[in-house]
């Protein structure tokens, strides 16, 4: 483990009192993960530099960015396993720094590699992990069970580890997170390496996850794998948070315009003359079939299109707004670099 920093304490309260007095007005909304500042150097390289965002309770959280680019040292430093070297971080309310032994008590932290012990049973496994959390011995069995449930790995309870595909050992890792029902989940690249199917089983497990109220900090490379469930995403880059926010919030700052696919049966010139004459298109690109461009206005005139497309005769067969993709925000945000 890193050698602890030598932040001044006043420093620390000031930042404490800080969030205590932004949690203070009854009205803002209960975040379980709050970072300011947070900044950890190794040598002469910054991991993460002034880091500072806010998670709310339920959300699926994306940690996106390249390999290198501080997603492990920022999960490490909010499970308490590095101390900031500036900063602090709230999970559920209490301190990364000062209250550690109570974040460890909410937190269930699934790393990027972790060990399992290959001579052992599933339930011997879970098992040992629900002793090391201090479990009373009569309530270990129901909980083996329920999680080996959720994971949908009760067919192998008694199955040695070694036996299991590599998909099976990602989910035991996450069974074995989940023993001391934590209210936040620290998952580090949680589908690196699995096939297809098994990424699939994954993202399933943790919707349902949050369905169970959990809150879910997920960091990947892999944009694909997290489109369609993360509630919210953070892009790092060099170890700088570069953006933050819901991705519909964050494409509407990157852009502030409507692209949209008009489908046709037939000739697309009635579509274009029509396009043509409504305050706000632009961009008009034409296929066969198919007709592209960009809307910047009000919404009232965006409803307007359509009827006007119908009402002069053109046959459209779809009419749809596209939708910026993770990959599209994730360029238009990074410039390739790599601490």
């Amino acid at each position: 483990m890193a050698r602890l920093s030598e932040e001044p304490d006043v420093v620390l309260q000031n930042q404490l009192e800080r969030f205590a007095h932004q949690r203070g007005d009854g009205e803002t909304p209960m975040a379980m993960v709050e970072c300011q500042g947070l900044r950890k150097v190794y040598r002469d390289l910054v991991a993460v530099n002034d880091l500072s965002l806010s998670i709310g309770e339920g959300e699926i959280f994306g940690f996106i960015g390249p390999n290198g680019a501080g997603k492990t040292t920022t999960i490490k430093m909010l499970v308490t396993l590095l101390r900031p070297d500036a900063g602090t971080a709230l999970v559920d309310g209490k301190c990364v720094i000062r209250e550690q032994e109570e974040v460890r008590k909410v937190i269930g932290y699934m790393p990027d590699f972790f060990g399992v012990y290959d001579d052992i049973k599933v339930w011997e496994y879970l098992d040992f992990f629900a002793t090391a959390y201090r479990i009373e011995r009569h309530r270990r069995p129901q909980i083996i069970d329920d999680v080996l449930a959720l994971t949908d790995l009760t067919i192998k309870k008694e199955a040695f580890v070694e036996e299991l595909s590599r998909g099976m050992k990602q989910r035991l890792c996450l069974a074995k997170t989940l023993v001391h029902d934590p209210k936040v989940l620290f998952l580090d690249e949680p589908a690196s390496g699995l096939d297809p199917r098994a990424r699939v089983e994954i993202r399933e497990l943790l919707k349902e996850l949050r369905n169970l109220g959990k809150t879910i900090f997920i960091s990947s490379h892999i944009l694909s794998e997290l489109a369609d469930f993360v509630t919210q995403v953070g892009i790092i880059e060099q170890g700088r948070l570069v953006v933050s926010g819901s991705v519909d919030d964050i494409t509407a700052q990157l852009q502030p315009f409507k692209r949209v696919t008009v489908r046709v049966a037939g000739d697309t010139a009635p579509v274009v003359e029509v396009l043509q004459q409504v305050p706000g298109v632009r961009n008009i690109e034409s296929e066969p079939n198919e007709v592209r461009f960009e809307f910047e206005g009000e919404d009232g005139g965006f409803a307007g299109i359509l009827p006007a497309l119908v009402s002069r005769g053109c046959q459209v067969t779809g009419f749809g707004e596209q939708e910026a993709s993770l990959e599209e925000i994730f360029m238009r945000v990074t410039r390739g670099a790599v601490a």
